[in-house]
């Protein structure tokens, strides 16, 4: 018998010989309490009872966040929901969160999985598109952060460069450690304006050109940074609104999941042909989305590696642009 709280309490502890368990006894849960996806399921004509192994689950393409929601909640729908970044005239995809205390959980955890303590950073936002957008779970994400860092310098930055400029001088002068998050055309700007060493902070960024700036390929916005601020490298964040968890890249480009996550992938052609590594379409399980669902089908195109990670390569044709995703010519 599947047990809500008991998934939640081991959630975060699981280990990679649990993963596989885990993600399939959310599956057959999901499949039962989560309408949309049980009928798209079904649509397929896969029996539940002969889904025993990762790729064998019917993954959700995120585009039906745009017109349904989904969600395990019978009744009325939670009053939290996130909204994904598009451009003027998209429908943006919707994801009701019942649970918002899990996501907190989730982004501090998986930050400090890869990271260490947040109390050790101050957090700086150079995340101007996003701070106009009350549903933003990039804004819900770096608040938390500063809320457990608890530094008096946390603070986010929308059009005064010249601030967070002399705010990070007093920072790298007194050796503070520092997080400094940005949408990518903002740290582009910010880098032409303001270049300067950053010897104590770490540079990363979360995608996004939105229409400011010609799009560039990851390897010359990367060079681009680390001359401006003469780093050894860029670090970068991947989420979406519709996962409640996050991957980092903390060199090359190349993405790591927190344990409760895992991205496989899939034929660009045929959508159930799905592998652990290789080179394709993004499938994404995130085992923190409980109450919505937790196998996506992402438009994103990438390359997943042995080991887990992955890098982000590009979008499948005909996409539409979201924010947090650098394309690849």
């Amino acid at each position: 018998m599947f047990s809500i709280k008991d998934f939640k309490a081991r959630l975060f502890s699981t280990t990679p010989d649990q993963f596989e368990a885990k993600a399939i006894a959310l599956f057959h849960y999901q499949y039962q309490a989560v309408d949309i996806y049980r009928h798209f399921v079904d649509q397929l004509h896969i029996n539940p009872d002969n889904v025993r192994q990762l790729t064998d689950i019917p993954f959700l393409p995120v585009t039906f966040f745009k017109s349904h929601a989904i969600t395990d909640v019978a009744d009325s729908l939670p009053a939290c929901y996130f909204e994904s970044s598009t451009t003027t005239g998209l429908i943006p995809s919707r994801h009701y969160v019942k649970d918002p205390s899990l996501y907190r959980k989730s982004l501090v955890k998986g930050f400090e999985h890869f990271y260490g303590s947040l109390s050790q950073y101050v957090i700086l936002g150079l995340l101007p598109h996003y701070l106009e957008r009350p549903h933003s779970s990039l804004i819900f994400m770096v608040k938390e952060w500063m809320q457990v860092s608890k530094h008096q310098e946390n603070g986010f930055y929308l059009n005064n460069m010249d601030a967070l400029f002399h705010t990070l001088q007093n920072l790298e002068a007194r050796q503070q450690p520092t997080i400094l998050l940005g949408v990518t055309y903002a740290l582009l700007d910010f880098a032409e304006q303001y270049p300067m060493p950053l010897q104590h902070t770490i540079l990363m960024e979360t995608g996004g050109m939105k229409g400011r700036r010609k799009e560039m390929i990851r390897e010359e916005v990367h060079s681009l940074l680390q001359q401006a601020f003469q780093v050894n490298g860029v670090h970068a964040e991947y989420g979406m609104a519709e996962l409640l968890s996050q991957a980092y890249a903390r060199c090359a480009g190349r993405f790591a999941c927190p344990p409760w996550m895992r991205v496989l992938v899939r034929d660009s052609y045929d959508p159930l042909d799905v592998s652990s590594t290789g080179q394709g379409a993004l499938n994404i399980i995130d085992l923190a989305n409980i109450h919505s669902c937790a196998f996506l089908a992402t438009e994103d195109v990438g390359r997943v590696y042995a080991d887990g990670t992955f890098e982000v390569l590009g979008r499948l044709d005909a996409s539409e642009w979201r924010g947090c995703n650098l394309l690849v010519a």
